[in-house]
């Protein structure tokens, strides 16, 4: 056929045992019950994918728990460390003070100015020690707020500071258990400039600890919530870097579903029709259409499932430009004579399409219109399809009960089988036509009856219109 403006022509019309059913009756979603329980129960696979994600999300928290967690103790640490360099150097002050305000006159040692210094009457305990035979005795202690401290403890570090003549300091706790600071001071007498005593400085870490505590909380309460944050985001970031595994792992489940869900049906069929011919060897001729009719349906679904797995491997779809009306009409050409009606009305576009794709997507529309777009009321049960392309769209109408626009997006889901169909026909139409940068849409028809309407993406160019074709 060389090309026109209508054409008619016949398909064949594979005969059922079931009753006819309206369109919508049979294109009622039905599930297979295996693939919902499948479904349900993830796969060996899938658990192993998902432990991998958890093992990596915990690597990635422990790693940032570790970082972390050795962050923060160098901050509480050199904290907790600034803040007894401040109290000592606080303590020193106050002692140099102390040893400053200590004179000798004629009548001994006076401490007169201890008590009206700011640095001894106020804050940290001081104590001065003066040594007599050997033993210490206290001359002063500040009457402001201090830290009673065991004696013996400010006797030994007034002894070591008084022997090393430096300044000494140490740690040490009270006997209700506080931590105090002491630091010890020698001072001399004027006249010989030998060491005469030692002033003790007792200081309690009270505002330092309550500071150094706060900072220590907050420390630590960010550095929870950050680990928890990493753990949520290395949660997030392993699924993301395992998508593409997830991807190929659904699309091999997906392949493998769709072969076992749509070849089960015409296995048992052959299968059937050779245990029944076994029993009858005489009577085999009669089972050799029923046997054709499954392994042609056979045939289609190893397509569609190759389709399918074409279109789930990026690398295989090689869009090149065609003539889709040439197309479309080698696939109504194909049909195989029939009852049925097929009219085309093809204008000449080209297209930047898959031809082996566009060739599955358009048989698959054709399908679906012959099987369930019977004219109702037709004595012959015949189906009346109209082909036509415009652009870039190709529309497949017929007859039939009619299709809701709202049902259209169930319809091309997977397993929704259309009362004898494969199941996954409309479903890939509508992946083919995605992966054109097109899309699938239904109407109603005047007159009833629905059109399917294939987009594959812009005009390229236009060859013009096709002669008037021939009648066959």
């Amino acid at each position: 056929m060389t090309g026109g403006h209508e054409e008619q022509r016949s398909a064949e019309s594979r005969p059922r045992r079931a009753p006819r059913r309206g369109l919508l009756t049979r294109l009622l979603p039905r599930r297979d019950a295996r693939t919902a329980e499948e479904r349900r129960t993830p796969s060996p696979a899938r658990r192993r994918l998902g432990r991998l994600q958890w093992r990596l999300t915990l690597a990635y928290t422990l790693i940032t728990l570790a970082g972390v967690g050795a962050l923060s103790w160098l901050v509480i640490r050199t904290d907790a460390r600034s803040w007894q360099s401040a109290e000592y150097e606080d303590l020193h002050r106050r002692a140099a003070v102390a040893v400053s305000l200590i004179y000798y006159t004629d009548a001994g040692i006076q401490l007169d100015g201890l008590y009206d210094d700011e640095a001894t009457s106020a804050g940290a305990r001081v104590i001065v020690l003066q040594s007599h035979g050997g033993r210490l005795r206290r001359l002063f202690t500040s009457r402001g707020p201090g830290t009673d401290v065991e004696a013996g403890a400010v006797d030994r570090i007034a002894h070591r500071a008084m022997s090393d003549d430096d300044t000494v300091s140490a740690r040490v706790r009270t006997g209700a258990g506080d931590s105090v600071y002491l630091l010890a001071l020698p001072y001399y007498q004027d006249q010989s400039q030998k060491t005469a005593g030692a002033v003790v400085v007792v200081g309690a870490p009270g505002k330092g600890r309550a500071e150094h505590q706060r900072l220590a909380v907050a420390v630590l309460s960010g550095s929870g919530l950050l680990v928890l944050l990493s753990a949520a985001t290395g949660y997030v970031l392993s699924g993301r870097s395992m998508r593409p595994a997830w991807e190929a792992l659904d699309a091999q489940e997906r392949l493998l579903a769709d072969a076992a869900h749509e070849l089960r049906t015409p296995v048992a069929v052959m299968r059937g029709s050779v245990d029944i011919a076994d029993a009858d060897p005489g009577g085999l001729h009669s089972h050799l259409p029923r046997l054709r009719r499954a392994a042609d349906r056979m045939t289609d679904v190893v397509d569609n499932i190759l389709t399918r797995g074409r279109l789930q491997a990026a690398d295989t779809f090689r869009p090149v430009p065609l003539r889709l009306d040439q197309l479309v009409e080698q696939v109504c050409e194909e049909l195989p004579v029939s009852r049925h009606l097929v009219t085309t009305r093809l204008e000449a576009s080209v297209a930047t399409a898959d031809p082996a794709l566009v060739r599955i997507a358009v048989r698959n529309l054709l399908a679906n219109a012959l099987r369930h777009g019977r004219t109702p009321g037709d004595p012959r049960d015949r189906a009346e399809v109209d082909v036509m392309v415009r652009g870039t769209a190709v529309t497949v109408a017929d007859r039939g009960a009619g299709v809701d626009p709202e049902e259209l997006p169930g319809l091309l889901e997977r397993f929704r089988s259309a009362g004898g169909g494969t199941g996954i026909g409309l479903s890939l139409v509508r992946e083919v036509a995605a992966a054109h940068g097109g899309e699938v849409t239904v109407r109603r028809r005047p007159g009833g009856g629905s059109a399917f309407v294939l987009t594959l993406g812009p005009l390229q160019r236009s060859a013009g219109h096709r002669r008037t074709p021939r009648t066959s």
